[in-house]
Parts: C-alpha cells; sequence; structure tokens
C-alpha cells in the first residue's frame, strides 16, 4: 500500500501528528500503526497554561480530560499554592479524539519489523510504501548519553466518601525520601476519583511494582481516603539526561528516518514533560510546503539540535541533582527551587529561562555540598 505519511507507533507525538494533519492537510493519506490495543498506551500528560499559546491550546483543547485553575506543592519545610492553569490528557481520551480523526487509517494491535524512510515491514510481513515515514517509538537508548531516571507508578483510585481536594498536588515529598528524590504527585478527576502516582528520580530503572502500589494505597490510607476501587493503572521510566550529544540519539536507526518524541529528544530535560515540544512539532510539520521523509527529517534534526543545545544549563541541573547530592538529600534541591517567583517556575516548566532566571536559580548558598556542586556542573564528575 502507498500512503502520504505512515506513522510508527501511535504516542503522544505521533498522536498529535496524526491529529494536526487531518486539520490542516486532510488531502495527505496517512496509516498510524501502534502495537498496543489503543493509542497512548495508558498515560496521563500534563501541561502548563503558559507552556502553550493560545492557538496551540485552541486545537489541543478537545483532547483535555480535565483542567485546574492552580496547583499545590508540599515539602517537608512548607507547603505552597501556586497559580496558573493545569491540564491533564489521559490515554482513553487521547485515543477517542485521535482515533475519530483519523477514522480508517488507525491500525492497533501491530507491530513494526522493520522500517525506513520511505516503507514499514509490519509483523505479518506485509508492507507499506510511503513518502514520509515518522519513527515515534520511544526513547532509543542510545550509547553515549547518561542518564538518571524518573520512573513512576500510579493508580486511578475510587473513594467512598469526596477527597476534598479541588486542585492538583504536583509533588508531596512530605514522604519518606527512597531510592532519590520522591513524591506523590496527585490529579483529582472528580470528588470522589484521583489519579495518585508514587514519582522517583532514582538513579536506576528499576522498581518493585508491588512496593510502589502498596505505597500508594498507603499515602491514600495516610491522608484518610477510603478506597473504594482500584482502577487504572500506569506505570514508567523516563529518561533524565546527564550528558552526551544530540547525534547519540538522533542517529540511532536508518539514515534519514524522521523521528519524534523522545525518540528525537524533544521533551523537557529535567521534568520529562512532552506535550509542549509534541505540539509544536506536530504544527510544524503540518506547515511543511512537501510533507516527504527529506523535509521532515531535516526539520526534526535541526530543532531536536537547537533543544539539546539549549537544554545545557537543564543538563547542569540535572548533574546537581543526581551526582552532587546524596539520594535522601535530593528533596533539598526542589525544596529550594520552589521558593521561586511563580513566574519564573512557569518558564521553567515551558523551558524558556531567560539569563536572569538561570542566575536566580544558582545563586546563594547551594542545597547540595559546595565541592561537589561545581564538580557535577562543570562536568567533573
Amino acid at each position: 500500500m502507498s500512503l502520504d505519511v505512515v506513522l510508527a507507533g501511535g504516542g503522544l507525538a505521533n498522536g498529535l501528528i496524526a491529529l494536526r494533519l487531518r486539520q490542516l492537510r486532510p488531502e495527505l493519506s496517512l496509516a498510524v500503526v501502534e502495537q498496543g490495543p489503543s493509542l497512548g498506551g495508558n498515560h496521563t500528560w500534563s501541561f502548563h497554561t503558559t507552556d502553550l499559546t493560545e492557538a496551540e491550546r485552541d486545537w489541543v483543547r478537545p483532547l483535555l480530560s480535565r483542567s485546574w485553575p492552580s496547583h499545590r506543592v508540599v515539602f517537608p519545610r512548607y507547603e505552597r499554592s501556586l497559580p496558573g492553569g493545569y491540564h491533564s490528557i489521559r490515554s482513553e481520551r487521547f485515543h477517542e479524539v485521535v482515533a475519530g480523526a483519523v477514522d480508517g487509517a488507525l491500525r492497533t494491535g501491530t507491530g513494526i519489523a522493520e522500517l525506513g524512510p520511505g516503507w514499514v515491514v509490519l509483523d505479518d510481513g506485509s508492507h507499506l510504501e510511503a513518502r514520509c515515514v515518522i519513527d515515534g517509538r520511544g526513547w532509543p537508548q542510545p550509547a553515549g548519553v547518561r542518564l538518571g531516571y524518573q520512573k513512576f507508578l500510579g493508580l486511578d483510585l475510587r473513594l467512598a466518601e469526596p477527597h476534598g481536594l479541588g486542585v492538583p498536588i504536583l509533588m508531596d515529598a512530605s514522604c519518606e525520601q527512597l531510592d532519590g528524590y520522591r513524591f506523590f504527585y496527585v490529579l483529582p478527576w472528580s470528588e470522589t476519583e484521583l489519579l495518585v502516582e508514587d514519582t522517583t528520580y532514582s538513579d536506576t530503572p528499576d522498581s518493585d511494582l508491588g512496593r510502589l502500589r502498596s505505597a500508594v494505597l498507603g499515602y491514600a490510607e495516610q491522608k484518610g481516603w477510603k478506597v473504594e476501587q482500584v482502577g487504572r493503572e500506569e506505570t514508567g521510566v523516563l529518561p533524565i539526561p546527564l550528558s552526551g550529544s544530540a547525534t547519540a540519539f538522533l542517529d540511532v536507526g536508518p539514515p534519514g528516518l524522521p523521528r519524534s518524541g523522545l525518540r528525537a529528544g524533544l521533551f523537557h530535560l529535567t521534568t520529562s514533560y512532552s506535550l509542549p515540544w509534541a505540539v509544536r512539532l506536530a504544527d510544524a510539520i503540518a506547515a511543511l510546503p512537501l510533507v516527504d521523509s527529506a523535509s521532515v527529517e531535516r526539520l526534526v534534526r535541526a530543532r531536536a539540535t537547537e533543544h539539546w543545545r539549549r537544554g545545557a544549563f537543564f543538563r547542569v541541573l540535572n548533574r546537581m541533582l543526581f551526582c552532587a547530592a546524596q539520594p535522601e538529600q535530593r528533596v533539598r534541591i526542589f525544596q529550594r527551587f520552589y521558593r521561586s517567583s511563580p513566574a519564573l517556575i512557569e518558564r521553567f516548566y515551558a523551558g524558556r529561562l531567560t539569563l536572569f532566571d538561570r542566575v536566580r536559580i544558582l545563586t546563594g548558598r547551594p542545597p547540595v555540598p559546595v565541592l561537589a556542586a561545581l564538580r557535577s556542573a562543570f562536568g567533573a564528575i
């Protein structure tokens, strides 16, 4: 079968590309090939209002599962409410909207055996030919990029009584600090339904899922929430780059093959939030005069290289977190950072820190040993 575009993998980035192409370039024929049973897997994606422009928020709005006007953080020494909207997309809603837009172009439960810039071979041996193939199948595990990890397990909980939360808790780090910087992430879907995630910035990607399930339920019990039903479970291990070059992951796989999402390194290098970068890439691809592999590959490579260059400061912060602080003391770095102004925190999440912001973050008494901070910042690790 010959098509204009084949999207290999139906995660966030490729799903948004498919949706935007349907909105702006309906004349293009496409296929979305996803190994799992549905688009988006089993995930929740979130972003701050200021992460996107008004125009970007407009076309993403149908995907939203819930929005809130503010959020909270909790640390051992203080609690704080922060202004500014916060929005979340659940994978069920993501699948519903994107699958509806692409209609018969979706192939779920279909693995990919091989692919190149103009072709895809499926596990059943069938071939797809396309003017453009985009590989969005997750982080490619490149050699030469040193990583820390953000790993998590979340449970959707239905409670017997209202939980009393009006807005999300982005970080509740008042818990025991195990295996690195640890916090609970809480999204209230309704008065009696919420997502609770146990999240850790860890040196290793390994997780004891049984312990994490028990920890989430223990957190709910500690809050006085009586759990009536445990629903969806989501788990993940996200890369936190400490060093390396963009070419280390951009050159993984067949030459000339465009990439998207984590596979292109287009995510926040400290928080691993990826939706803003996926939205902007989808807009940029849909605006190309010619959507072919060569044009998209040049676009993605330029964006990823520039993003990696501009992300040098975030990799410094990552090295300070993972290399200058003992695992159980990493909470002090975030506890100090969240005393910053709301505007600086918003710019941090959006990846748009000014020079003055960077100076503000690094000045003053560091929350880690000075010598270790200097060594990690300048690469002597």
